[in-house]
């Protein structure tokens, strides 16, 4: 039986994304910006998060992919993209989690050559351990997390536990 531990608790999360809403606010003030959502594991994160953006904004979501169970392939695809030109526009791409920095670089690479007009990246955990030399890092942070595995708020094991209202960390028991 595997264990969860809680790592970041709700009302932690729930403070730390007013904070986050409130650097967005002042940075972007007076500009039309274009969420982009990255599902599924951000679609909690970027829930809350928009509650408490005060901008001219629109929200569009996509969807990659590259993990197998715990473990990144390492090939990233799109499964879902979004059709709304961003061309001339700010683009702040709302993540769950920055490891290895592998997704945010082909995200930036895919929103630029959309012709967007800067593109920023707010996420929720940062796990700067695992990031490969010269990645892209994210421009907003929540929380900077261990290199442990991170469930719940949205982080999936193998599809399950995104319902978790708390960021925990999965110990797998060996029989």
């Amino acid at each position: 039986m595997d264990t969860i531990r809680e790592m970041i608790s709700r009302q932690c999360i729930a403070k730390k994304v007013e904070e986050l809403a409130d650097k967005l606010n002042a940075d972007y003030e007076g500009r039309e910006v274009v969420l982009v959502c990255v599902l599924k594991g951000a679609a909690m994160f970027a829930a809350d998060l928009m509650r408490h953006i005060k901008l001219d904004m629109t929200i569009e979501y996509m969807e990659l992919g590259s993990y197998d169970g715990s473990e990144s392939t390492g090939k990233m695809r799109i499964k879902k993209d979004f059709d709304a030109d961003i061309s001339g526009k700010d683009v702040i791409v709302i993540e769950d989690i920055v490891d290895t920095g592998f997704t945010l670089q082909f995200l930036y690479e895919h929103l630029v050559a959309k012709d967007a007009a800067s593109v920023a990246f707010c996420v929720l955990l940062s796990n700067p351990t695992r990031r490969k030399e010269g990645a892209r890092e994210p421009e907003y942070v929540g929380f900077v997390i261990p290199n442990q595995f991170a469930i719940g708020y949205g982080l999936d094991y193998d599809g399950k536990l995104r319902q978790l209202p708390f960021v925990g960390s999965l110990v797998m028991v060996q029989d």
